[in-house]
Order: structure tokens, then sequence, then C-alpha cells
């Protein structure tokens, strides 16, 4: 059987244009796959935490000449990584890429990063995409700014809670002695 040339292009033309409404947010959630940024976020995430732990740390350790305890450190880890879990995000910043890039740039993006190479004809829209990549990191940290709450007072607690203690044992121990 042979096909006519002009019906099969008709119908490419008409299947490319028959996209479902969803087809750009399970595109985005596909690159979003690809890329691993889950993963890479969530690094970001455990190294920011550990940095955090080391301000308290030395914070605590200057005013008080103490260390800071494991399970008051692992506490204060738990909370970020709760907050800053990347499942919290990861549908936002789908919908983000689905609206900030054309469905034939999240398909570009998606062979680019699948290993298919870039078409020389498609080299001026990859070119347009490095130009959205910072409004869209904008909106990302927004987005994840918005929608993400707070460690910082329940560290503070944590933290505050262990000093009293701390004062309130040595406070007993002076009192014991006279």
């Amino acid at each position: 059987m042979k096909i006519n040339p002009w019906l099969y292009s008709t119908y490419l033309l008409l299947a490319a244009h028959s996209a479902s409404p969803d087809e750009p947010f399970r595109d985005a959630n596909r690159l979003l796959e690809l890329t691993n940024i889950g993963a890479q976020f969530e690094t970001v995430v455990v190294n920011q935490t550990k940095k955090i732990i080391r301000t308290y740390s030395s914070i605590v350790n200057m005013s008080e000449s103490v260390v800071l305890p494991t399970d008051i450190k692992e506490q204060i880890e738990d909370c970020y990584a709760k907050v800053y879990a990347w499942d919290q995000f990861s549908q936002g910043i789908a919908e983000i890429l689905a609206e900030k890039l054309t469905l034939s740039e999240i398909k570009l993006l998606i062979a680019f990063y699948s290993n298919l190479g870039l078409p020389p004809r498609e080299i001026g829209t990859f070119k347009s995409l490095l130009t959205k990549s910072e409004a869209i990191e904008k909106t990302s940290l927004q987005y994840i700014y918005e929608n993400s709450a707070s460690c910082v007072g329940k560290d503070t607690l944590l933290i505050n809670q262990f000093i009293l203690n701390l004062r309130n044992q040595q406070q007993s121990k002076l009192v014991s002695y006279e």
C-alpha cells in the first residue's frame, strides 16, 4: 500500500497542533526527570542545611562554650528536609516551565537532555531558551520562597531551650555546692 505524502504530512501537521492541554505540563515533568533537578535541588538543601547548622553551632560555641548536641542538629536537619523536599515544589516548577516555554521548546530540551543532539535549524530556538532561563530561575525561586515554611523559628526555640536547660543545670550545680 502506497501512502500519499501530502496526506501523511497533513496528518503529522494536524497531530502536532492537536496536542492535549496537559501535554506541556506532562513534558515539563519529563524534562525535570531527565535533568535530575530533584536530586540537584535536594543536594543543595542538604548543603545549605549543613552550613546553617555549622553557623548555629559556631554561635552556640562562642556564646556558651558548648557544642550543639547531635539530637538538636538532627531535629534541625529534619525540619529543612521536610520543608524543602523536592516533592513540595516539583509540580509548581513543572507548571512554571509549561507556562514560560512553548511545547516545541520543551520538546527540544527533552531531546537535548536525552542526548539526541540539537538540529542545526534549532540553534536559534536553543539560544532563545537561554535568554528565558534567567526569568524561569527567578520565577522558580519566588515560587519556592512563597510555598515554603520557615525552620528558623523552630531552630531558635530548640537552641534557646538547650541553652536555658544548660544554664539551669549550671545554676543548680552552683547552688548545690554552696
